[in-house]
């Protein structure tokens, strides 16, 4: 009786379980085959990611950094001034030392120089000049972090502030409820909300104005703002 050949290098038949060190040749020889078909994609893919990342850091730490340590620098002398209520000075410059309207030039694009744009409209409305105060309020953006959120606040009820200056209460109201949300905490949230109670009530609002002194009363009860809360109260109350 004849005995079958096997051939060893034949496919395993459907049913049949192939050989695992052939399966591992097999897909050794595809990834292979992949990366020498695709090469030049995948290193230019990689090329890629290196110079955004490369490029990233170099930014971020030779230019953006740098930039930012230097406008902190320039604007020392101009915070003192303000500090001390020279605020032609703070904005202008001493005539040795940069003014904040300097760093905003300069160095606007970062932290300190959009700090220092906040400081320049709040010298504006020191000075009266409402719109360059909304101009330059603009320029700031917002940041992270405390005491930053503080700061947010108070940029965006500055503008009310300007508002209610020009009797635009409608903007006003919205600026105040923002600058209230801004930053949850007992320092600034029941100031503006306070200021917003009397927007309301300057546009005839006055159970919208209660309701606020209310929450006031309710949500911030240690604050300033809510010591004659009651009487407040009782005012807008007269006028429903």
């Amino acid at each position: 009786m004849a005995t079958q050949s096997t051939n060893a290098n034949s496919k395993p038949k459907k049913g049949e379980h192939a050989d695992p060190e052939q399966k591992i040749e097999t897909a050794l020889d595809k990834t292979e085959l992949f990366f020498q078909k695709y090469t030049k994609q995948l290193l230019t893919g990689l090329l890629v990611v290196v110079i955004v990342v490369g490029g990233y850091f170099a930014y971020e730490y030779l230019v953006k950094r740098p930039r930012a340590v230097k406008a902190a620098e320039a604007m020392f002398v101009a915070e003192q001034l303000f500090a001390a209520g020279d605020y032609t000075a703070a904005l202008e410059g001493d005539g040795s030392n940069a003014g904040f309207l300097d760093v905003v030039a300069q160095w606007g694009g970062t932290r300190p120089g959009r700090l220092a744009a906040h400081y320049a409209g709040v010298c504006y409305m020191k000075l009266g000049d409402f719109d360059a105060a909304m101009e330059y309020l603009g320029k700031y953006k917002e940041v992270k972090g405390a005491p930053g959120v503080l700061i947010n606040a108070q940029n965006i009820g500055l503008k009310g502030d300007i508002h209610v200056e020009r009797g635009d209460y409608a903007q006003a109201e919205k600026a105040y409820a923002q600058a209230a949300d801004a930053a949850d905490n007992v320092l600034t949230t029941p100031y503006y909300l306070r200021k917003l109670a009397y927007v309301y009530a300057a546009q005839g609002k006055t159970a919208e104005a209660v309701a606020v002194c209310e929450r006031i009363k309710t949500e911030y009860a240690s604050s300033l703002e809510a010591r004659d809360i009651d009487k407040l109260i009782g005012e807008f109350g007269q006028g429903r």
